[in-house]
């Protein structure tokens, strides 16, 4: 089973991707993993991404394509594939469908995470994450543990973005809404889109996604 997690940044996509693959055996294709990864790999690829991304540039369509081409040769997703933050565009959807036909392989279902942007906001301003397994903590709900480590890895990196912040924040979400949530009609038309409330607790947004992928 192939299938696309879509909603705006801190909707939990990350967090139930990872649900994803300990309980389905699939494999999370994270477009930043998968370029940070090529970067290190000395591969063609990888060099070719390494080469773009030391002269700051943006790395293209083709380039992420050719990656995730990559992934599904390698034929390591036997339980199937999540592609998280990919597409983030209809021309990026084009080619990924394309890319899926060419490879035999189907697009099963496509997620839409359904947040409130205020109630998005408060969520993200006090979110926190280990830098080492990307176990996600809450300030109101899964508070960091008072010794400072992650409970699920023991790391003492728990760290907040930068930019997780309000002014931030709602300038990525307008980027979302500009640039990727015309996707959601784009699915929608195929017939592959599904809808749960991303702000429900995580295991009920779990339980919604496991639901709607049968």
């Amino acid at each position: 089973m192939n299938i696309i997690l879509l909603g705006p940044p801190g909707a939990g996509k990350g967090t139930q991707a990872r649900k994803l693959v300990d309980e389905r055996n699939m494999v999370q294709l994270s477009t930043g993993d998968m370029l940070r990864a090529a970067r290190t790999s000395g591969t063609a690829m990888g060099k070719m991404v390494a080469a773009v991304m030391d002269r700051g540039d943006l790395v293209t369509d083709e380039i992420v394509i050719g990656l995730i081409r990559e992934q599904l040769e390698s034929d390591e997703g036997k339980g199937g594939y999540i592609f998280d933050g990919f597409p983030r565009t209809l021309a990026q959807a084009d080619a990924l469908g394309n890319l899926l036909i060419e490879m035999g392989e189907n697009l099963d279902c496509v997620i839409e995470m359904q947040v409130d942007d205020d109630a998005l906001v408060d969520r993200i301003t006090a979110r926190a994450t280990c830098a080492d397994c990307g176990e996600v903590y809450n300030d109101n709900t899964k508070p960091i543990p008072a010794d400072g480590k992650c409970t699920n890895c023991g790391s003492s990196k728990i760290q907040r973005r930068a930019d997780d912040n309000e002014e931030s924040l709602r300038t990525r979400l307008m980027a979302y809404y500009k640039q990727t949530s015309p996707l959601i009609g784009y699915y929608y038309a195929k017939g592959d889109l599904k809808s749960v409330d991303g702000l429900a607790s995580m295991d009920d947004v779990a339980a919604s996604i496991a639901k709607a992928l049968g």
